[in-house]
């Protein structure tokens, strides 16, 4: 799945998608009935007002656990799409964007006939789903021919501390990309356990050999590395990009925490085209 603040292109049948055939997911809603018994004009005002007011409480507290959860009800909600069981063909260059990698970090050959262009954010959980359950063996699979970018979207209204976590990330790349994808993966694996906070990573980066901790808070409380964040959020809006994780392979875009099969069925095609 995938975090969001505006409705994202979803698909939830059976059926393969390519990424410019995707149709927006259904948004659940759920209205209760409240049934008042008339006494006097004054009791049914009193109890409107009564109800009016437990249901703005209940409301407030399941829109705050959805938020919490990652479904955002009052935005939008984005899903994992199936797993398609029979391959659409991707149509060369439709629904197809060009997307910079800018001068972010990445991994593999610079020159890999696939790139991957990630928009995450380090506090989404559907981040770490990714993470722990695709990542490491999408890059196995397609080693030498992936090239892997990392482009930071924290959602600040859902998440306190991925902007800080995103500015400490790329204050390690100022060390060398090494230092960058190691605090990256401390970031990630330690998310759940201990929280991505600037003390958790201070605690992180100890642990990370020839990363100058000293050098690391200095750039970090320095602020120095905002204006990078803010220029990924700028290109990721300017692509319609509206929840986390969401990728693009070559440009075709990707939304959610996809299991292998999702990015296989597209990388495959790429490659069997070059």
């Amino acid at each position: 799945m995938s975090e969001s603040f505006a409705d994202e292109n979803i698909s939830n049948s059976s059926e393969p998608t390519a990424i410019n055939d995707m149709t927006p997911g259904a948004e659940p809603a759920h209205d209760e009935d409240v049934i008042v018994i008339q006494r006097s004009r004054f009791v049914v005002a009193v109890a409107g007002l009564t109800g009016f007011l437990i249901g703005l409480g209940v409301g407030y507290f399941t829109f705050s656990y959805a938020f919490n959860r990652g479904f955002a009800l009052a935005r939008g909600v984005a899903g994992v799409q199936s797993v398609p069981s029979v391959q659409r063909q991707i149509q060369p260059n439709q629904g197809r964007i060009d997307v910079s990698v800018d001068d972010n970090p990445y991994i593999g050959p610079k020159n890999a006939p696939v790139t991957i262009v990630e928009f995450s954010d380090f506090q989404c959980p559907f981040c770490v789903d990714f993470y722990e359950k695709t990542y490491r063996p999408l890059m196995q699979k397609y080693d030498g021919k992936v090239r892997f970018v990392y482009r930071d979207f924290p959602l600040n209204e859902l998440h306190s501390d991925a902007e800080k976590a995103a500015e400490a990330a790329n204050c390690a790349l100022q060390q060398g990309p090494d230092k960058y994808w190691a605090l990256h993966d401390a970031i990630f694996k330690n998310q759940r356990i201990t929280g991505i906070g600037l003390a958790a990573i201070a605690t992180m980066a100890k642990t990370i050999s020839g990363l100058d901790t000293v050098k690391l808070d200095e750039c970090i409380k320095s602020g120095k590395m905002a204006d990078e964040i803010s220029k990924d959020v700028q290109d990721a809006n300017s692509y319609g990009v509206t929840g986390t994780p969401t990728f693009f392979i070559n440009g075709y875009r990707l939304v959610g925490a996809q299991p292998l099969a999702s990015f296989s069925s597209i990388i495959d095609q790429l490659l069997a085209a070059k």
